[in-house]
């Protein structure tokens, strides 16, 4: 029982890291007769190692029979948004990695995931998020990418 108890609480702090989708909005854009239509999606996901910031992602989610049932692949289109919303900080002064991945989600059943990265750029004091899809064989070059500015009074701490 302690044994279970130190594994999961390495777990949890992994956890508590990682960036949760919050469902912001859908739109339909293909009505399907049988299951769900087709619709674009909005999420945003607040950056787990600095706070104040919160990114919008957009995308495409296939509906029909094979979107209801989780075996269809959506389309690697996606936009991203990310903003300040509170003052920015970098909890407990830890230092971030260069680029590093923020999000990551499985868009079909096996191979394709939509990605969410992090870059610092020390030299202008921005974060820069970037949005791609990748397949395990092939990815796709479609991207989108924003930039938030930090308050010259607040230096991005990097590894």
């Amino acid at each position: 029982m302690k044994t279970r108890r130190l594994l999961t609480i390495p777990l949890l702090l992994a956890a508590a890291t990682v960036a949760r989708a919050e469902p912001i909005g859908e739109v339909d854009t293909v009505f399907k007769l049988i299951g769900p239509d087709h619709k674009i999606v909005v999420e945003a996901y607040d950056d787990p190692k600095v706070q104040g910031v919160t990114c919008y992602v957009s995308r495409a989610k296939t509906g029909g029979i094979k979107g209801a049932i989780g075996i269809a692949e959506d389309k690697s289109n996606a936009s991203i948004a990310c903003r300040q919303v509170g003052p920015i900080s970098f909890p407990q002064g830890r230092p971030l990695a260069k680029q590093e991945e923020m999000f990551s989600e499985r868009i079909s059943l096996v191979f394709k995931r939509l990605r969410v990265v992090r870059m610092v750029d020390p030299k202008r004091n921005a974060l820069v998020y970037l949005t791609y899809s990748e397949r395990l064989i092939e990815g796709s070059p479609q991207n989108s990418v924003t930039v938030v500015p930090v308050d010259t009074g607040t230096r991005i701490p990097v590894k």
